[in-house]
């Protein structure tokens, strides 16, 4: 009997064991089978409580807000994250701010300072005569211009904010302008550190080259017409009197400054030029003017203090290419070029 006892024992004591492990594992499958059917909850919108289909309309919301602006033409609504932009103006600004626009004129495009940065981004026509074909067919949300005189046809396709020229007057103003109209405030504040350090670094340099009193004429000589600019009408004025902060020929300053351009007649050249001169020209070479019977008495020109650069180089005046010519212009006036 006593053989027996045990020999039952042996028996139930492993069965018990059987079934303690079956069970164990029935619990650790329904656990297993509950974390996964969670995890699945998490991911699937669709089995979600709603807090994720209530994010999704947020954003779809927010990238729909729109917000109030002032100017030139009243106050508008513009998109607070436009997607579309079409611009016909101020690409250096927003190409600094990382603001690529669908559309552009092409003689934007053609920016020797950040064409290639453009790439891509389609023609709208000519430049201040857009084709408001190609315009639809962007389907944009926004058009920066500054020809006030597009407006009324401008905005009929899209919300239109018009920056009249000269409105903003350097560097600082656009990107801060911009900086604020796109939400991007520390971004434009960043590369305006970058600007004004790269900016003094080549003052400093022009500074310890050039006498200060030393004066400064910006020119055009185009095929049959002479040309001088002030501080804010490209060709070189941005770096030479903002940049470097040199003056031009006391006699002649306030009228430039004030006007910003004006049309010379050949005889008049020696009472507009300065001890420097950065002049454009396509059609004309420094040993050119220098046969010129008028140019060569020039003492800038006596003192080999004449810069002649081409249209594509001068002609732009946004703040990528301002921050270019700068560079360029203080190399030739301290010798580095």
């Amino acid at each position: 009997m006593f053989n027996l006892y045990y020999m039952k024992q042996r028996l139930i004591l492993p069965l018990l064991l059987l079934l303690t492990v079956l069970v164990s594992a029935c619990g650790t499958t329904g656990t297993t089978a509950t974390n996964q059917s969670d995890s699945q909850t998490e991911v699937n919108p669709a089995q979600s409580s709603g807090s994720t289909s209530n994010d999704v309309k947020a954003v779809n919301e927010d990238s729909n807000a729109v917000k109030t602006i002032t100017t030139v033409n009243g106050d508008i609504e513009v998109p607070v994250h436009p997607k579309r932009i079409v611009a016909e103006e101020y690409l250096g600004s927003l190409i600094a701010l990382d603001v690529i626009p669908v559309g552009a004129p092409g003689l934007t495009l053609e920016n020797y300072y950040f064409k290639d940065a453009l790439k891509g981004v389609e023609g709208t026509g000519t430049y201040g005569q857009v084709s408001p074909e190609k315009l639809i067919s962007l389907e944009p949300d926004l058009i920066i211009s500054g020809m006030a005189d597009s407006y009324e046809q401008l905005s009929k396709i899209a919300p239109t904010i018009i920056i009249p020229y000269g409105t903003l007057k350097n560097a600082h103003e656009e990107l801060t302008y911009f900086g604020e109209l796109f939400g991007k405030e520390k971004e434009a504040e960043a590369w305006l550190d970058n600007y004004d350090q790269q900016i003094s670094a080549a003052k400093a340099k022009v500074d310890k080259a050039i006498p200060a009193d030393a004066t400064f004429s910006i020119l055009e000589v185009g095929n049959k017409t002479l040309l001088t600019y002030g501080d804010n009408f490209g060709r070189g004025g941005q770096p030479i009197f903002q940049a470097f902060g040199r003056k031009p020929p006391a006699a002649v300053a306030d009228e430039i400054m004030e006007k910003q351009w004006a049309e010379l007649s050949t005889e008049l050249l020696d009472k507009y030029a300065g001890d420097y001169l950065v002049v454009t020209s396509n059609e004309l070479t420094l040993d050119d003017l220098k046969a010129d019977p008028i140019w060569s008495k020039l003492p800038a020109m006596k003192n080999g203090h004449v810069y002649v650069w081409p249209e594509e180089r001068s002609w732009y005046y946004d703040p990528i290419a301002v921050l270019s010519q700068t560079e360029e212009l203080a190399n030739w006036l301290t010798g580095e070029n």
